[in-house]
């Protein structure tokens, strides 16, 4: 996160949390030399934290675990228990809801890069406030741009019905989100009056697919 707009309170214990992102199939780059089968610096437990802006939750991340790696090139923090995101709009208002059994942040010490963010096995993306989920292997976000995106297998399903392809590209609220390569999708003509409308303020758990 950047330094001087983001402040990251961590009430698990003491970390540094930046940018998400790995291929469906990609490599490790500078991690590769990150021996993993060492024991980590540092583990946190039932980490939860809260990124803000300006006083205001942008984000809370929850993770079962999380260990740290670190050399002289690059520090690497894998979430093996999976990792819950969650972003608010600028209101307070519960929007978005990212679940994966992993995720992966690497930083690169060199400054050559941007830091990356990976989330991927049975990735769900919910936007509450639309009603929409969207299902994938793996999610990238580009924090610059304030893009997810992912050239994997993806499965959408809104109220208005169900799309499939390959490839998608969104805001990182999940606003917006583009199926580059759709195929097999249909649409919804009539709503479903006994759908059960979320309360974005006070729920807290699991979301249904529409």
């Amino acid at each position: 996160m950047k330094s001087g707009i983001y402040r990251l309170l961590i009430l698990a214990g003491v970390c540094t949390l930046a940018s998400i992102v790995v291929s469906c199939g990609g490599g490790l780059g500078e991690a590769d030399a990150l021996d993993l089968s060492q024991t980590p610096v540092q583990t946190l437990r039932e980490m939860f934290s809260v990124q803000t802006r300006n006083g205001k939750v942008e984000m809370r991340f929850e993770a079962p675990v999380m260990e740290t790696y670190d050399n002289d090139t690059v520090k690497l923090d894998l979430f093996p228990g999976g990792l819950s995101v969650y972003s608010y709009t600028e209101e307070g208002l519960l929007e978005t809801v990212i679940f994966s059994d992993n995720a992966r942040h690497e930083v690169d010490k060199t400054g050559r890069k941007s830091d990356v963010w990976s989330a991927y096995g049975n990735v769900l993306i919910n936007n509450v406030i639309k009603h929409e989920a969207m299902e994938t292997d793996t999610i990238y976000w580009d924090e610059t741009r304030k893009e997810i995106y992912t050239d994997c297998y993806v499965k959408m399903y809104s109220p208005d019905g169900f799309m499939q392809g390959y490839g998608m590209r969104s805001d990182d609220h999940a606003r917006n989100s583009i199926l580059h390569k759709p195929f097999n999708s249909y649409a919804v003509s009539e709503q479903d009056s006994t759908r059960v409308v979320i309360d974005s303020v006070n729920f807290i758990g699991a979301f249904p697919k529409n």
